[in-house]
């Protein structure tokens, strides 16, 4: 068996469907495979893929430098309400913060609409004699003994986890440590989370909302992650094992186990990131991401280069969304997220017709087990891959290069009988229907991160990605008024590209509350310090010299009087007057921008300083192009809806546009996708490999 050289690194996304592998080489060769993923343990489709590239490029697994991971397990832990059994700790009066939420409903004129169930069930939620002020002062010392009492019945009721919220722990955390004693001494096998450890800012409903979740996920991720460096140990990879946050960076798998709400949406993170990255060197300043996986849609935008985040997040909801409009169905995260939309619209989404006859699509999936009806492993029901096999979109060889084979008889037949029969439709209007439904879901995401923060979609190009993205895109693109879509090389591993492409990133964030007019620079800077300071030993902690590390500013600046605060940046690393006054023009400015207008007043509040810390990764590469797909005919017939009809279209691969651009009606078929180009639409291939699709 050869050896490679120790640069090999792999990146690995995890969906719902398939699980993307993607090895780039020390001479910047990208390799990539695509394999089924494995619900019942999803660390068990990793080192089977990773086994399996080795055995086939006859490479030794133990010289691997480097394994990247961006995981659904939390989300999915979330979804299916298969956490940890938790309990919660916070101050008396406050027991029923999860339940009384923020006054946010998602569809207001919904009478049957009912708040989620809180994750912690009201008997376990306890409440402590303890109080401090809005200045941290102490009002009434933690009852220890009284805590000690209270706590003795949670061993026996088997629980795993235990938040700690206590109010105003963020101004002095004393309280809350005494108590994560107190448990870690009595519950010595739970999980113990400390609001002031995972978000150190006032809102307690927020604040609790947040420490719950990293409590309902904790168990579950370190288990995970134990579970597949044991593997990975076992193929003699010792490599180190970096994950990637909601926020687009990477840390070590230790610090996800311990903070692992940060790791809830790493996989859309991880795409936004290789977006990001390929639009800037391609001179695409303003891009919409599309990533549709076999589960899930997910978008996202980039403006002038940069990445748009969010500092709060609601994940478990039929849209998961930073948007404050889509708000209720979910369970807030206060987190520094990318700011991306998710709907439950992917490949996989079931169809079906809802009691008053009306077509809907998702959010329930088929997943990867059964998958959709045409994979032939049990599942009747149609699907939106079901829907695109029948139009004709996919082939029977279009997954995986053909290793998976699609069977649309089956496809067909889910669709009579679910869809098509019960609305008097014909099959392919009925495939047609679930097809539209399914783009519209997508515009729904896109608006969400676009036009709901002011910006026009028809001002930016569409990048898709994910193994179906390229199918809906350009429909999807038409819809929005946009004139260009890219799709870059190997879209439906582009995700796992991104993981490689990501930086090492840490945050912190500390709530000040000061008015701008009169503020305490030195316990501002003092706060700012300290927070610095905790950024630099966590990543000498994962072997980083302080050399390395960049640390960039931020604040959350409001109107006084208001409670929605916008992150601007903090150029100078301190608070001074003149760095104040410039973030307050930054504030107004992208105040105006998100809600057309500007506040009638110059009273502004500092609520909450921020620090980003990164350790810049260079990634040299180069996409490899895969052998052109072996087509049975050049052309087949494609359904294009009511208005044009079944069209005979040409079936080509990415590797032919780079000798001429062509003209709808057009599929270009690869390994791991399809692009379809619609009637009055063009593609042409770009000087870096992108298909780019353009209306005519």
């Amino acid at each position: 068996m050869s050896t490679i050289t120790p640069s090999l690194r792999v990146g690995v996304d995890i969906g719902g469907t398939f699980t993307d592998l993607v090895f780039l080489h020390a001479d910047g060769r990208l390799d990539k495979i695509k394999i089924p993923s494995t619900p019942d343990d999803y660390s068990r489709a990793i080192t089977e893929g990773v086994a399996a590239y080795c055995a086939k490029m006859r490479l030794d697994a133990a010289e691997i430098f480097e394994v990247v991971h961006a995981t659904t397990v939390a989300t999915n832990a979330i979804l299916e309400r298969k956490g940890a059994r938790t309990a919660l700790v916070t101050t008396a009066g406050f027991r029923d913060v999860l339940e009384l939420r923020r006054i946010r409903i998602p569809m207001s004129y919904d009478l049957g609409w009912e708040k989620p169930a809180p994750l912690v069930e009201r008997e376990w939620r306890l409440e402590a004699a303890e109080r401090l002020d809005a200045r941290g002062n102490v009002l009434t010392p933690l009852a220890i003994a009284a805590l000690e009492q209270a706590v003795q019945p949670l061993a026996d009721a088997g629980i795993e986890a235990v938040a700690v919220c206590f109010l105003h722990s963020y101004r002095d955390p004393r309280h809350e440590v005494l108590a994560g004693e107190v448990l870690r001494r009595l519950l010595p096998h739970a999980y113990v989370t400390l609001s002031h450890d995972v978000l150190p800012e006032m809102l307690e409903y927020e604040r609790t909302s947040t420490t719950v979740v990293n409590a309902y996920v904790g168990p579950l991720i370190g288990r995970y992650l134990a579970r597949l460096r044991e593997r990975l140990t076992a193929q003699r990879i010792v490599a180190p094992l970096l994950v990637m946050q909601s926020n687009g960076g990477l840390i070590s798998a230790g610090a996800a186990a311990a903070r692992p709400v940060t790791i809830i949406e790493s996989g859309p993170a991880a795409g936004v990131v290789a977006a990001a990255r390929l639009a800037r060197d391609c001179g695409h300043a303003n891009v919409i991401t599309l990533d549709m996986g076999g589960t899930t849609t997910k978008a996202s935008i980039i403006e002038a280069g940069e990445m748009l985040r969010a500092a709060e997040y609601e994940v478990g909801s039929r849209v998961s969304a930073s948007s404050r409009l889509m708000r209720g169905n979910g369970y807030l995260l206060r987190i520094p997220v990318i700011d991306v939309s998710e709907v439950g619209a992917g490949g996989g989404s079931i169809a079906a017709l809802d009691a008053g006859g009306s077509l809907r699509v998702g959010p329930l999936s088929a997943g990867a087990v059964p998958g959709p009806a045409c994979y032939a492993q049990g599942n009747m029901r149609p699907t939106v891959t079901d829907a695109n096999l029948a139009l004709g979109f996919l082939g029977a060889d279009s997954l995986a290069g053909g290793a998976l084979r699609l069977n649309r008889e089956l496809a067909e037949r889910a669709l009579q009988t679910h869809v098509a029969a019960p609305a008097g439709l014909s099959l392919l209007d009925a495939a047609w229907g679930v097809h539209v439904i399914a783009n519209s879901n997508m515009v729904r995401a896109i608006k969400s991160v676009s036009v709901e923060r002011g910006r026009d979609p028809a001002a930016f190009a569409l990048m898709a990605f994910g193994g179906a993205g390229p199918v809906h895109a350009v429909s999807v693109a038409a819809e929005l008024g946009i004139r260009t879509v890219i799709v870059p090389p190997a879209p439906g591993v582009f995700s796992a590209f991104g993981l490689l492409r990501a930086d090492i990133e840490h945050h912190a964030a500390r709530t000040v509350l000061t008015s701008t007019a009169q503020f305490d620079a030195g316990s501002i800077n003092g706060a700012i310090t300290a927070m610095r300071d905790e950024l630099i030993a966590r990543m000498r902690d994962e072997g980083y010299a302080a050399g390395l590390v960049k640390i960039v500013t931020q604040v959350d600046l409001r109107y006084r009087g208001q409670s929605s605060e916008i992150t601007v940046a903090l150029p100078e690393q301190s608070v001074t007057e003149s760095a104040l006054r410039a973030a307050e023009q930054r504030f107004e400015t992208e105040f105006e921008r998100t809600y057309g207008h500007r506040g009638n007043t110059q009273d502004f509040e500092l609520v909450t300083c921020r620090l980003i810390a990164t350790v810049p990764r260079a990634t040299h590469y180069e996409a490899r192009w895969e052998p052109d797909a072996a087509h049975a005919t050049p052309t087949r017939a494609v359904y294009f809806g009511a208005t044009l009809g079944s069209l005979q279209t040409r079936v080509v691969t990415r590797k032919s546009l780079a000798d001429a651009a062509i003209s709808g009606p057009a599929i270009v078929q690869e390994y791991d996708t399809s692009v379809v180009i619609p009637p009055g639409w063009q593609a042409c291939l770009d000087a870096a490999g992108n298909i780019v699709a353009t209306a005519a």
